[in-house]
């Protein structure tokens, strides 16, 4: 549930942002600038909550919170390989990490903290951030493409296992095994995501018009949604909703499709004999005799509800939260807005836009100017007011055994241990949760 654009230059680049991502029970809403980051709270329609703003380091490309507690992932473009972890509620770094090349990814739950390089995977403790696991000579993936469960309990992880064809490798990040291979498309991946449960994997391949959901060890496939025929897209992002019965898919079009997981049972088709039924046996028998590819298209879903978004080829992500008791769907486009539609669970269609928020306002945007104009005709900023003007990328090469920031043992060298009331060992209720602006549900 993110996205990444390269940033622009020139006047107002900054009302864009250069990443989005949605916390893991899509509460909060995370975004990041030229100027640093943002941290939003989403649980209500008619009005966005900036709870945090992050100014520690400019070009910030990953951002990642974790729930709706206060410990924030963040990654610049002025360090790429460098990761740092703060609690922003405390205005505090807990601690840093380098690593041998640049970061594409992070992803997070209670249990773990994994960070994808191009051809390598590191496996944190979150707790303690303890490096478990590191998954060396990984299939080339340029986009950091992977996704982790926010289950806790099993802490799937799940990444390309070839750089030419869609296959997924299924990884457990508690028990540090793999758990299974799926041969998911014929192209190369483009999006990955698992449910709130873990128990559902969906994937979308370059080609971007069949989307496949999997269950989870077992790697079966369960259901299979077309997005489209007439033209290859580039997916952005997938999303399951919280029960897991609906699907959302974002590309670089104007449409963002909601698929239903439902399956179809004979006796429904037979208690109900109508034309469409009729029809439908018709095409199932007659789908026998075709070759393979028409056959699979005919059994394939079509979406079961649809947006149409006012731009197309800006980069977006999309998420389906329940937002004042109501199903919604997200979209958080790069130009800087977020829209906010209902859904209607039942018959679907067409989904109505109920609100639309500016990410950045036009008050804040001219103060950003002045600001962007007095730096440039007078002194800089001093440089003990930004984190990442004090801290210097290191003068070697790391190599992929050595990680900059750990000790020995391989715990946190730097920094505070990230407090115990963030996390919990059964069902989760974080401590902290009441000392923010409202961002439960």
């Amino acid at each position: 549930m993110e996205t990444q654009e390269t940033p622009s230059e020139g006047p107002g680049a900054h009302r864009h942002f250069i990443c989005a991502s949605f916390n893991q029970d899509t509460t909060s809403l995370s975004v990041g600038t030229k100027m640093g980051y943002r941290l939003f709270s989403v649980t209500a329609v008619d009005k966005l909550d900036c709870i945090h703003e992050g100014v520690d380091g400019p070009d910030v490309y990953i951002v990642e919170r974790l729930f709706s507690s206060s410990l924030v992932v963040v990654v610049s473009l002025s360090m790429p390989r460098r990761m740092n972890v703060y609690h922003f509620k405390k205005g505090t770094e807990i601690c840093n990490y380098s690593y041998s090349n640049n970061i594409l990814s992070v992803k997070l739950n209670r249990q773990r903290l994994v960070v994808c390089l191009e051809e390598s995977i590191y496996i944190h403790n979150i707790r303690d951030m303890k490096l478990l696991k590191t998954l060396l000579n990984t299939p080339v993936n340029p986009t950091g493409l992977c996704a982790l469960s926010v289950n806790h309990g099993n802490s799937y992880l799940a990444y390309p296992g070839s750089a030419t064809i869609g296959e997924i490798t299924v990884y457990d990040a508690n028990n540090l095994s793999t758990v299974t291979l799926i041969q998911a498309h014929d192209s190369p991946l483009a999006a990955l995501t698992f449910n709130a449960s873990g128990s559902k994997l969906a994937s979308a391949s370059e080609k971007g018009t069949v989307i496949r959901v999997f269950s989870i060890p077992e790697g079966q496939k369960l259901f299979e949604f077309r997005r489209g025929m007439k033209r290859y897209v580039s997916i952005s992002s997938l999303s399951f909703s919280a029960d897991a019965q609906f699907l959302c898919a974002s590309s670089n079009t104007e449409t963002v499709h909601i698929f239903k997981l439902e399956q179809h049972s004979p006796s429904q088709e037979e208690e109900s004999p109508t034309w469409s039924a009729y029809v439908g046996k018709m095409f199932t028998a007659a789908s026998t005799y075709l070759p393979t590819h028409v056959s699979d298209m005919m059994h394939q879903d079509r979406a079961f509800a649809t947006v149409r978004l006012d731009m197309s080829g800006l980069k977006n992500i999309c998420a389906l939260a329940t937002i004042q008791k109501l199903p919604r769907l997200l979209v958080a486009s790069s130009e800087g807005n977020l829209y906010i539609y209902n859904v209607d669970p039942q018959d679907g269609g067409e989904c109505i836009l109920v609100q639309k928020h500016r990410l950045f306002e036009s008050s804040e945007e001219q103060e950003e100017e002045k600001e962007e104009e007095d730096q440039e005709d007078g002194p800089q900023q001093p440089a003990g007011q930004s984190y990442a003007a004090t801290v210097a990328l290191a003068s070697t090469p790391l190599s992929s055994t050595t990680l900059m920031g750990y000790s020995e043992d391989g715990g946190a060298q730097k920094g505070e241990v990230i407090p115990e009331h963030e996390f919990a060992e059964g069902p989760v209720c974080l401590d902290d949760e009441n000392e923010f602006p409202p961002v439960g549900n």
